[in-house]
């Protein structure tokens, strides 16, 4: 599938000059908003970006999209939720 849209010449030129991959960034950007809107999965992001799901986590990261990763205080409930039920 192909997306395309239009700017004024003088802003396409300055961000080609710099951004090596243009293209790249649009597709990542519509894509992660498209997630953080809740129309696509992180499986459906990291799919289409083919990217591995550590990788998206990064993404995500630096898209300032951390809603649904896990706390260190949820990690910490689940290790001792864990423990409780092995019985440690």
């Amino acid at each position: 599938m192909s997306i395309s849209f239009d700017l004024p010449a003088s802003v396409e030129q300055q961000l080609r000059r710099d951004h090596a991959n243009l293209d790249g960034l649009a597709k990542e950007a519509a894509l992660v908003a498209l997630y953080r809107q809740g129309s696509i999965t992180q499986h459906q992001l990291a799919e289409s970006l083919d990217k591995t799901r550590f990788e998206i986590d990064e993404l995500l990261k630096q898209h300032n999209v951390t809603e649904d990763l896990v706390t260190a205080e949820e990690v910490a409930e689940q290790v001792a939720t864990l423990r409780r039920l092995l019985g440690s």
